[in-house]
């Protein structure tokens, strides 16, 4: 027990309670879960955090504990509790706020799970003890934990680049950068010392952000270096499918954006017809 804080153990309590009432009852679930449509249209702002929380499955909550208590421990010993309960709800509500953007004119989205949070510990533990090593599902080889935070950024990019497997990348990108920006505010004289791991792990997270709000196009790319290159993806049928699919959305997001900047009357005849023709698909 000694290895265990009591904040972990609350945030366990937390996580066990909440998704055994949400399990146990599908009304509790639907009332906290993150669903796009219940938050933006009728500003039920609280699901943000409560469904970080909730989980799918005791598979899916044992995943995340987990990793959680891997993390926790060490952590909290050196930043204390209340830096630590800070870092991991502000993860948990800037991995949810991300997902809320990418996701912002998908009303059909929703998600559970407390896997932003965990990652905006693991990044800031990275961030924090750059020297650390992770052994991989428990493999007999380590690897130092700011090469683990480079691939699990570009693993994520990939992830919500190519919208498979139905994983909330985005939330887990989002808690992960949060978590590490958050530790560098907090404690700037530790990170000072390791900003080459900070850099490298932020670095293509901003390149991705500045892609995706200045060329949403991007989003259609099989393949994030697509984007470089002016090379075609290659596609079986299936992946074509879904990359038309995919184009449709983006089409559809960027008519609706212009409609919440500068009101229906500013499209112009052809694009109300195709706005008229993507909302009957």
């Amino acid at each position: 027990m000694e290895q265990i804080s009591i904040t972990g153990i609350l945030i366990l309590i937390a996580n066990l309670s909440v998704t055994y009432l949400g399990l146990r009852s599908p009304l509790f679930f639907e009332k906290y879960s993150f669903q796009v449509d219940e938050i933006l249209l009728n500003k039920n702002y609280k699901r943000i955090i409560t469904s970080g929380f909730l989980h799918i499955s005791w598979v899916h909550l044992l995943f995340n504990m987990i990793s959680f208590f891997c993390f926790s421990y060490s952590l909290e010993l050196s930043i204390g509790k209340s830096n630590f309960l800070l870092l991991y709800f502000a993860s948990l509500a800037g991995g949810n706020l991300f997902a809320l953007y990418i996701h912002r004119n998908h009303y059909d989205y929703r998600s559970t799970g407390s896997s932003a949070a965990i990652t905006g510990i693991i990044f800031a533990s990275i961030a924090f003890s750059p020297g650390l090593q992770l052994s991989i599902f428990g493999f007999p080889y380590y690897m130092a934990a700011w090469a683990y935070g480079i691939l699990y950024v570009l693993y994520s990019i990939y992830g919500i680049q190519s919208q498979k497997y139905n994983i909330g990348h985005e939330a887990h990108l989002g808690g992960g950068i949060i978590g590490l920006l958050a530790i560098t505010l907090m404690f700037p004289y530790k990170i000072a010392g390791n900003y080459f791991p900070v850099v490298l792990i932020l670095t293509p997270t901003f390149i991705f952000l500045y892609l995706l709000i200045k060329r949403p196009a991007f989003l259609l790319l099989e393949t994030p270096y697509q984007v470089f290159l002016k090379v075609g993806p290659f596609e079986i049928p299936d992946e074509k499918q879904h990359t038309n699919q995919r184009k449709k959305e983006i089409e559809l997001d960027e008519i609706l954006d212009q409609i919440n900047e500068n009101g229906f009357n500013s499209l112009t005849q052809k694009e109300r017809e195709k706005l008229e023709k993507l909302s009957k698909q």
